[in-house]
């Protein structure tokens, strides 16, 4: 019998259950996965409340990403029984088994072990659609990452320094921000020990942040609008601060513009996005230039307290789930 994390009424992790269940034969074309790990992201926690813009019918399994070993195909074109593969899902990552088609397998990078390969697509895909296809970073421009102790924040801090910005990171602990300079930012931010929107003039002399990277939002939005330069870019990831509201006489006066990150979607509407950004992150990976980072490795039955890591801000980097 295989496990599931299973979710029968919405609402916080400790209503979600663990559950067992027998294995069903394969349809034509479809791939039998042994997961090994699973990646905690905020949407999963959102999907399970029922607050997230996809509303899965119940019952449902969270999680969009893992990784594992091909253990049966059924004409799957290209995939063998041992492939190492990373796993992208809508939803359906926390259990120890997963039936896929072979267009959401991605071959693990061989410098990362199960745990990395099923922390990094989710994070690293939307930093890179974030500041490549929407924000269009360019060398020696200054980046300001918001939550640069998250996952998705690190991500951008990595990604940015690829692409030659100058990179300030903002987070809420010296911890966060020991790994946020680790990763290679050049600037630290504690967003208690001074606003950090006279950091950055401060840093900048004055100038501005030429682009915002935000998975924050609420006021962390609003102070990011006074603190840009002309032609700024504010990269609107998330609101796990809660909504923002946009001053749009600062958008006006900065000739700044604010743009809506969503990854997987802009996948979704143009496939091609998605193989360039593919193609170019296992690239990266292959050659030791990013790598997820893991504050905490935990068992599948310990589901709720692994997504409570990220619920109260105690992750730094991700937080993945390990089933073997």
């Amino acid at each position: 019998m295989s496990k599931a994390v299973v979710c029968r009424e919405l609402g916080p992790p400790e209503r979600l259950r663990l559950e067992t269940f027998a294995s069903a034969p394969l349809a034509p074309g479809e791939v039998r996965i042994a997961v090994h790990a699973a990646g905690i992201n905020f949407p999963d926690i959102l999907m399970a409340a029922g607050e997230y813009q996809l509303k899965p019918e119940l019952p449902f399994t969270p999680g969009v990403e893992a990784a594992g070993e091909v253990t049966e195909a059924k004409g799957a074109d290209g995939i063998a029984v041992g492939d190492r593969v990373i796993v992208r899902m809508r939803h359906g990552a926390y259990s120890d088994e997963a039936v896929v088609l072979p267009s959401q397998l991605t071959p693990l990078p061989s410098t990362f072990d199960y745990g990395e390969g099923a922390t990094f697509l989710a994070a690293h895909g939307t930093a890179y659609h974030a500041l490549i296809d929407r924000g269009q970073v360019q060398s020696g421009e200054v980046l300001l990452v918001h939550g640069a102790g998250g996952g998705v924040g690190l991500a951008a801090v990595e990604i940015g320094k690829l692409l030659g910005a100058t990179v300030i990171a903002a987070a809420s602990s010296e911890d966060k921000l020991a790994v946020a300079q680790a990763k290679g930012a050049d600037h630290l931010v504690l967003y208690g020990r001074e606003p950090f929107r006279d950091a950055v003039k401060r840093i900048t002399d004055g100038r501005g942040a030429d682009v915002v990277f935000d998975p924050v939002g609420g006021e962390v939005f609003e102070n990011s609008l006074r603190c840009i330069a002309w032609g700024a870019r504010i990269l609107v990831i998330g609101f796990t601060g809660g909504i923002g509201l946009a001053r749009t006489n600062l958008v006006l006066i900065k000739g700044a513009s604010v743009l809506g990150v969503r990854a997987g979607e802009a996948v979704r509407k143009n496939p091609a996005l998605g193989e360039v950004r593919l193609k170019a992150l296992t690239a990266w990976a292959e050659a030791g230039k990013i790598r997820p980072h893991i504050s905490h490795r935990l068992p599948l039955e310990d589901y709720a307290q692994a997504m409570r890591l990220l619920i109260e801000r105690k992750a730094i980097g991700r937080v993945a789930l390990m089933m073997r």
